[in-house]
């Protein structure tokens, strides 16, 4: 999969503006507040119909605008493709998929796949679940438009459950929680059995990014913390006991304390939790063994590479680790940032002034 050429109009501080990519490594070369991130910002975007970066779409419109655009024209596997994703400051995003509106974002889901990378990813490991539940589910959406149509019933079905629990209405509560329960259970299933699937894949794979940042200095492992049965009935059946028997504290908090939403993944570097007493070292080089793992997880699952999105990653990496990226994302469409552009980083640079691109 290659991005070939992005087209901006009112998006943050560009304009009217176009950029050209490469196979392999492409770098947008350019000061501080010029808008480099906000170029890969708009691509992913069109990846998973949000911003990493801020909830408030109208954000993203161009001051003093009420329409922005962004087209993002790439090929894969199944031939050429082109999305189009429209922002208004008065209604709903819309989006086009070669031309067509698309009905529902899960559509989006799996056309243009891609990792995005930053500092701020550092997150990811130091943070709370939240972060590495939603890494695992913007893979997984990726990888199934299933397992986002399921997600969403999940959310929906939870936030219907909250509310029951919220009502305080004892015998309404006492009646209708079976039901809650058991909707909430089917859908936790394919969640689980899911994640399991792509925490087996990362033990593998961000073990041998690790090694190699490393230079095998350092054991990493991930295990998943939640539920881990494999069997659908048994986790069902585990999943609706457990329903019940926090439905006191349940009661107490106004909200569902167990489940899927409430899983997380631990990482650990020579037997230490990194979250709690790795260093700030360890902790974003695990990081960025998570990303780089994605890659050929992506591999194994679509059968085709994503983009690599790298937002001034370099910077934060000592030299011997930053040798080691470069070797490495030379092997696949990357479109990284950097303030200044070094002569031995072999790519096609792109210059990025005040929301201009150069070549």
């Amino acid at each position: 999969m290659e991005i070939k050429k992005v087209y901006l109009q009112n998006f943050r501080n560009y304009e009217n503006e176009s950029a050209n990519f490469k196979s392999g490594l492409n770098i947008l070369e350019g000061k501080n507040a010029q808008g480099k991130t906000n170029l890969l910002e708009a691509i992913f975007l069109c990846v998973i119909g949000k911003s990493p970066r801020t909830k408030k779409e109208k954000d993203l419109i161009k001051m003093d605008k009420n329409l922005a655009r962004v087209t993002v024209e790439f090929t894969k596997l199944s031939g050429n493709k082109k999305i189009e994703l429209f922002l208004f400051s008065n209604q709903n995003k819309s989006i086009k998929i070669n031309g067509v509106p698309i009905k529902k974002i899960g559509e989006l889901m799996g056309e243009l796949n891609a990792i995005y990378f930053s500092p701020n990813d550092i997150k990811l490991v130091k943070e709370s679940p939240d972060e590495r539940r939603r890494f695992m589910d913007i893979d997984l959406c990726q990888f199934n438009k299933t397992y986002f149509y399921t997600l969403n019933k999940y959310n929906k079905i939870l936030e219907q459950r909250n509310k029951l629990l919220k009502s305080g209405n004892l015998a309404n509560i006492k009646d209708t929680i079976a039901i809650w329960n058991e909707q909430l259970s089917e859908h936790a299933c394919y969640i689980i059995q899911k994640r399991l699937e792509l925490i087996e894949q990362l033990k593998v794979e961000a073990m041998a990014q690790h090694n190699y940042l490393t230079d095998n200095a350092e054991k990493m492992e991930i295990s998943y913390t939640g539920f881990k049965i494999d069997n659908k009935a048994e986790l069902k059946a585990q999943l609706i006991s457990a329903y019940e028997q926090s439905l006191e504290k349940d009661l107490n908090l106004g909200f569902t304390t167990v489940g899927p939403h409430r899983d997380d993944f631990k990482i650990v570097v020579n037997g230490i939790d990194v979250r709690s007493f790795g260093s700030q070292g360890q902790q974003r080089t695990c990081a960025l063994s998570l990303k780089l793992a994605e890659l050929e997880i992506f591999k194994q699952n679509l059968n085709e590479y994503p983009v690599l999105l790298l937002d001034d990653v370099l910077s934060e990496l000592d030299v011997n680790r930053r040798t080691k990226l470069l070797s490495v994302i030379n092997n696949y469409q990357t479109i990284i940032t950097c303030t200044e552009y070094e002569s031995d980083i072999k790519g096609n640079v792109l210059k990025v002034n005040n929301g201009r691109i150069s070549y």
